[in-house]
């Protein structure tokens, strides 16, 4: 039988695994204001800061669950 301690412990692991996860593919986005260019081969860069997103929803609910795994592995800890 896992205890209450445990089971927060691997809670917060898990969490922690998945966020990593999404954080990961975060990284192999392409930002919005790349654009790839076919015919000449070449990637332009269209910068308007009104239109800019760097990150996707997915990048932050990846943080999200990264922070609140190690939060639950701290409060594991503490029980």
């Amino acid at each position: 039988m896992v205890t209450i301690a445990e089971g927060v412990r691997l809670a917060g692991a898990a969490l922690g695994a998945v966020g990593g996860a999404l954080v990961a593919l975060e990284f192999f986005q392409v930002p919005s204001y790349v654009s790839y260019e076919e015919e000449w081969d070449s990637y332009d860069i269209d910068i308007a800061p009104a239109e800019v997103s760097e990150h996707t929803n997915l990048g932050r609910v990846g943080g999200l669950l990264v922070s609140l795994g190690f939060a639950l592995l701290f409060i594991g800890e503490l029980l």
